[in-house]
């Protein structure tokens, strides 16, 4: 139940493996929470990470539990955490390393068991260097690291992906075999636009 970091070029497949490991852990039959930090603000970063009471601030009319709350028991998904804010990451450091973790506008921390998979296209190693992301989070997370090779290095993978999904979805389907076996024929040299960055 160590923290993971997945790596790779965006459509990659990184919520994929993080789903993967949270099925196949002691942990499957609890929630797995989804947040992309690349699409929340910085300011709103903190309350969806830890949720907030009421009062908090202006307009907080009642209480509500964040990602780590959500996920208790189960896996939280960050999602993009290089573009997580460089102030809130200490919090996020002792979410981790404490399980216990503070709304926004209480005295208390809370209790939390949760095991934080993050996942990031950019260069943490790079980012850390530059002073843009704390070594110690980087290295806490990266216990179990997983390196995610773009589409367009894995064409052998292809077919056998393709193949399965096949054998899943249309079994002994004579017509389909022979549909995917030309569709891949036609596919072996494709550049795969997209998948270059």
């Amino acid at each position: 139940d160590q923290p993971g970091l997945v790596r790779g070029e965006s459509g990659t497949g990184k919520e994929l493996v993080a789903r993967a490991l949270h099925e196949a852990s002691g942990r499957a039959d609890k929630p797995f929470v989804i947040l992309d930090a690349g699409a929340i603000a910085g300011s709103l970063a903190e309350m969806e990470l830890f949720g907030h009471t009421r009062g908090a601030f202006t307009g907080s009319h009642g209480e509500r539990a964040g990602a780590f709350e959500r996920a208790h028991g189960g896996t939280l998904f960050l999602d993009e955490i290089g573009e997580l804010p460089l102030e809130l990451q200490p919090r996020l450091l002792r979410a981790v390393d404490e399980g216990t973790i503070q709304r926004i506008g209480d005295r208390d921390r809370r209790k939390v068991n949760v095991r934080l998979i993050a996942a990031t296209h950019r260069p943490l190693a790079e980012m850390v260097n530059q002073g843009s992301f704390r070594e110690d989070l980087y290295h806490r997370l990266s216990v179990l690291e997983l390196e995610l090779p773009p589409l367009r290095t894995r064409g052998e993978d292809l077919a056998h992906l393709a193949w399965a999904i096949l054998d899943s979805i249309a079994p002994g389907d004579a017509e389909a075999r022979y549909a995917l076996e030309n569709a891949l024929e036609t596919r072996a040299s494709f550049p795969w636009p997209g998948s270059d960055r």
